[in-house]
């Protein structure tokens, strides 16, 4: 395959947990098990495995659109799958799509989309599907449901090309397209929202409903700071809205949240310019995910408030 080939890399999240858990034999033999099913549902839909990349698989294919069935399909049942699995052997997919032109040279194929497709791989964080504008002009209006992220700084690259979220789960699109005014109207408010703690390292703070809006970032005018380089200046802020408590990301390299023991809530939760309500108690990692150790994490935890996850383009 040459020009205007569409790469697609799809990673598995978790594996270092897994190969804790299971010993090396056993994960290696899951590990391995998923990425020739990956491999299988790319080569069923016109792809070609290019390489398997350990706990990841690099495939190219001919068009954007045969590359989001694929994808589409990894998701959905790779997501029916981990619900029959314990939690500590859970292993969401992340997956990368850009489209472009494509060097193959023995073997290898090399080229902006495939570096694209990588970053973008690394970038979407577990369970997501993040694809370039250009794989996005290749669906037919209405094929797929998908959310434009703006344009997303790379590093290495000089451009900040444009992004799109996927949004594949099924049981969950409706919410995530509704309009704003209809998405509040439709969720179960808790006016009792009272207060949130943050603690990050030393650092602890408390803010009650009647203390926000306040900004988490690495400045001096931010109530909350976090002074490490991959923060922003204002990076993300906290809100009250109508008796939720709210969280936007506001950032360059976007704002990741895992709630403690939430049913139905797999792995971490991505935002790029996006919001989510904050409930019970979990972790916020500034500028890379939970799942990079050194990133930079705010415990939080929530005092009342409500118990349903929404999600909003940010305004």
């Amino acid at each position: 395959m040459g020009a205007n080939s569409t790469v697609v890399f799809a990673d598995l999240t978790g594996s270092t947990r897994v190969f804790e858990a299971m010993g090396n034999a056993r994960a290696t033999d899951t590990v391995t098990r998923l990425t020739q099913w990956i491999g299988g549902v790319c080569e069923a839909h016109g792809g070609r495995v290019v390489k398997m990349l350990g706990d990841g698989v690099l495939a190219i294919f001919p068009a954007g659109d045969i590359a989001t069935a694929a994808v589409l399909e990894l998701q959905r049942n790779h997501q029916k799958r981990l619900q029959a699995w314990p939690a500590a052997l859970r292993m969401d997919l992340q997956i990368g799509v850009a489209s472009g032109d494509v060097l193959e040279v023995d073997g290898d194929c090399y080229g902006d989309a495939v570096n694209l497709a990588s970053r973008l791989s690394d970038l979407a964080g577990p369970g997501q599907i993040w694809v370039t504008e250009s794989v996005v002009e290749q669906l037919k209006e209405g094929e797929v449901r998908h959310r434009n992220l703006g344009p997303i700084t790379i590093r290495g690259k000089n451009e900040t090309p444009i992004v799109h979220r996927i949004d594949w789960q099924e049981e969950m699109s409706e919410f995530l397209t509704m309009p704003a005014t209809l998405a509040q109207t439709n969720r179960a408010v808790d006016s009792s929202f009272g207060q949130i703690e943050l603690s990050w390292l030393d650092v602890r703070a408390l803010f009650s409903a009647a203390d926000l809006p306040i900004h988490l970032g690495r400045v001096d005018e931010a109530q909350f700071v976090v002074n490490d380089p991959r923060v922003s200046r204002l990076h993300a802020r906290i809100e009250a809205r109508q008796g939720s408590c709210v969280l936007v990301d506001v950032s360059t390299y976007g704002t990741w949240v895992r709630f403690h023991g939430s049913a139905g809530v797999s792995g971490e939760i991505a935002l790029r310019r996006d919001e989510c309500v904050l409930h019970g108690s979990g972790e916020i990692g500034l500028g890379a995910p939970l799942s990079d150790f050194s990133a930079p994490t705010i415990t939080f935890n929530t005092t009342g408030g409500e118990l349903v996850l929404g999600r909003r383009d940010a305004r």
